[in-house]
């Protein structure tokens, strides 16, 4: 076909030709209410072999329908010297002079027309559940948006090797804990593509508003400008939203983290237009990543009668060596040789390890009694976490920072952590292999719904009351970068693996459609 565009629509625009082609639209190919797709299932038939699919096409220049993978529409348009016909699955034109499927202006305009029509009253009668129509419909640019591409014809080119997103903060006075935060959470992909799509609808005044501001601080890390930015509005907003992190003081970075994503989550809008004020049954984009669900069973140790209940979380919190909480040994009244069933040496601890002790057994003890719902009395129990849904992302908190009545201190442990894990061990649907704290671990290949990869890692250097926090991000596979407030440098693997570690971000590798 030449870049005129089809010779042969012309011989078809005579007469009322639009409004023939709306009705062949409306009836037979997007069909939106109830009446016309029953219309549709019963006759839209092949009229020489009686075949419903097979690619079925309608002649625009009379009713005949008949199949495209058999030719029985190509042998209709050669006896009839009907030169175009219309796929009633997709709407597209196809000219059998040109052998190929065609576009011209004005039909496309009555399909899209006609297809809008269609969705909207889909949507209306289907409001109930879900607003298909208005939901899925197709984006157009707008006149403002054209003429910003007519401005701007150069595209920016993604390559393994580019830098784009990468930018380093300036530190306004201790705010480091702030800005490895903002590294972590401007690298997480599905919260950027989410801030660059413009999904944001937002409903309040535009200088209050986080969830505003973090989609301006994400156009600024992908502008593609090289200059450290400025967060000056970030925590001004900050101190407005979450008084408790107000001043000049050095903060915590995960408490930060808590304090961010919890008003984000209320500044926040769910699909159904409603403000995101119950955890437990929202649908933004926060919970949407962020959310995961923890599943506690109280285990009666007289009935053996298990109590249920699941709470949404949005970090782990784990436990390390050396702090004053009991870590090994893993078992009341043990000697710390044994490791959820496996010798435990001296060497490095694993983040496993701590997944482990965080959702092993424990015995609540004769002081913590309750009162079984199964045979009504106190009764000494078993308590046990284990997860029950994981998030997109998954942050595991190393708990470094002990505040106790006795003594305040920064714990050094070294905990190893992988750049892949998976977390089917410690799935609420794996408790059943699990025996007295032991998991009889069975290795799938093909299972990849639990598997997670590493791409943020928040660091403390320093003491509890003077120290400083950097973070290594992923911006490609296997192409790590460490940002140090301002600076950013290249950092390798092994820099990375061989950190501290204080907050681990990881990603699902595998995203099922809901």
């Amino acid at each position: 076909m030449s870049p005129a565009g089809c010779p042969h629509v012309n011989g078809f625009k005579v007469d009322n030709w639009k409004q023939n082609l709306r009705v062949i639209y409306q009836c037979f190919v997007w069909s939106g209410s109830a009446e016309t797709r029953k219309r549709k299932a019963k006759s839209c038939i092949c009229h020489m072999c009686g075949a419903h699919l097979n690619r079925l096409h309608s002649c625009l220049y009379c009713v005949f329908f008949a199949c495209f993978a058999k030719k029985h529409i190509h042998e209709h348009a050669k006896s009839k010297r009907h030169n175009l016909a219309i796929d009633l699955l997709y709407g597209g034109i196809y000219c059998f002079m040109c052998q190929d499927y065609i576009y011209d202006k004005e039909m496309e305009q009555i399909a899209k027309e006609e297809q809008r029509k269609a969705w909207k009253m889909q949507a209306h009668q289907a409001m109930a559940l879900l607003c298909i129509g208005e939901k899925y419909s197709t984006w157009e640019p707008t006149k403002r948006e054209l003429e910003l591409l007519r401005h701007n014809p150069k595209r920016r080119r993604i390559t393994s090797n580019c830098t784009i997103g990468l930018r380093g903060l300036i530190n306004l006075g201790n705010t480091c804990f702030m800005n490895c935060i903002v590294q972590a959470l401007t690298h997480t992909p599905l919260l950027r593509d989410f801030f660059l799509s413009d999904r944001h609808k937002c409903e309040m005044q535009s200088n209050s508003c986080l969830v505003c501001e973090m989609s301006q601080l994400f156009q600024e890390f992908y502008s593609g400008h090289r200059s450290p930015h400025i967060p000056f509005r970030l925590l001004h907003l900050v101190w407005t939203h979450a008084r408790h992190l107000a001043g000049y003081e050095q903060q915590d970075a995960h408490e930060f983290l808590i304090a961010a994503l919890d008003v984000l989550h209320r500044h926040c809008k769910d699909d159904n237009g409603k403000k995101a004020n119950n955890p437990n049954h929202c649908n933004c984009i926060i919970d949407q990543i962020f959310t995961g669900g923890l599943q506690s069973d109280v285990t009666c140790q007289a009935c053996h009668g298990v109590s249920t209940t699941i709470d949404p979380f949005w970090d782990i919190s784990l436990d390390l060596p050396g702090s004053s909480t009991p870590f090994w040994p893993l078992s009341p009244g043990g000697d710390g040789s044994a490791l959820n069933g496996e010798s435990h040496t001296t060497g490095a601890t694993a983040l496993t390890d701590c997944l482990r002790r965080f959702t092993r057994p424990e015995h609540l003890g004769s002081s913590a009694k309750i009162k079984c719902s199964g045979c009504h009395s106190y009764q000494e129990s078993t308590k046990q976490l284990t997860m029950k849904k994981l998030p997109i992302v998954a942050c595991f908190h190393l708990k470094r920072f002990e505040h106790s009545a006795k003594l305040r201190r920064k714990i050094t442990t070294y905990v190893s952590f992988p750049l892949e894990l998976d977390m089917t061990p410690f799935m609420a649907s794996s408790k059943e292999s699990r025996m007295n704290g032991q998991y009889q671990q069975t290795v799938d290949p093909f299972n990849n719904d639990n598997k997670y990869s590493l791409f943020a890692v928040v660091n403390h250097q320093g003491t509890l009351e003077s120290g400083h926090y950097t973070t290594f991000i992923r911006q490609h596979k296997d192409q790590w970068f460490k940002c140090d407030d301002a600076i950013i440098t290249k950092a390798s693997i092994k820099d990375v693996l061989d950190s501290e570690g204080y907050l681990l971000f990881y990603h699902k590798q595998f995203l099922e459609y809901e």
